[in-house]
């Protein structure tokens, strides 16, 4: 059986197969921040959240509690149902899958969490140009963090939770674009 060896920086010899353990541990792990509010969590979302976690090694899903805004579900039950839809996919994916409330503005969340990354769903256009603004809003107050797109897949571009919200008002079946806990939490609404 071959051995392979290389040179370190300092000289010292490494096995190859102490090679990849040694590059990891000296890679800088990247946390990121997928902030939204999540009423309700969409399989939108959970396309976003599972695309995501194949940029970063930590994500963090956070939860906004806006002052003045009436969510169709509590901000307990948003946290839950992500923290019960999400667990699948860090598992899956071997990330680190954390969900965070936060209110006030997300950058300081980002800050606060030590975040580099700021993961954004994209669905179309109208997203990208309100999404550039954003970015430049927060460029501006935050420099150091760096927005990544992350376009939504074809078979669930058209969901929006904004359009959940109004379907599952007016009676209609929304089980397409929900996973099937947050459709429970939904009829019981």
């Amino acid at each position: 059986m071959a051995c392979i060896a290389t040179k370190g920086l300092n000289g010292e010899h490494r096995l190859a197969s102490d090679i990849k353990a040694w590059q990891v541990k000296k890679m800088k792990k990247l946390t990121g921040f997928y902030p939204g509010s999540f009423d309700p969590v969409t399989n939108g979302h959970l396309d976003v959240i599972e695309r995501a976690c194949r940029l970063v090694d930590t994500l963090y899903v956070g939860v906004g509690m806006q002052v003045g805004k009436k969510p169709l579900l509590s901000d307990s039950d948003r946290v839950s149902l992500l923290e019960q839809t999400i667990d699948p996919i860090a598992a899956r994916r071997e990330t680190i899958v954390k969900v965070v409330r936060f209110e006030g503005r997300m950058v300081h969340k980002a800050r606060d969490l030590d975040a580099k990354l700021i993961i954004r769903g994209l669905r179309d256009t109208t997203d990208y140009n309100y999404e550039m603004q954003m970015v430049g809003m927060n460029s501006q107050m935050a420099p150091d963090l760096q927005t990544v797109f992350v376009p939504s897949s074809p078979h669930v571009r058209h969901i929006a939770a904004s359009l959940v919200r109004q379907i599952t008002a007016m009676g209609g079946d929304v089980s397409a674009f929900v996973p099937p806990l947050v459709l429970q939490a939904l009829k019981k609404l």
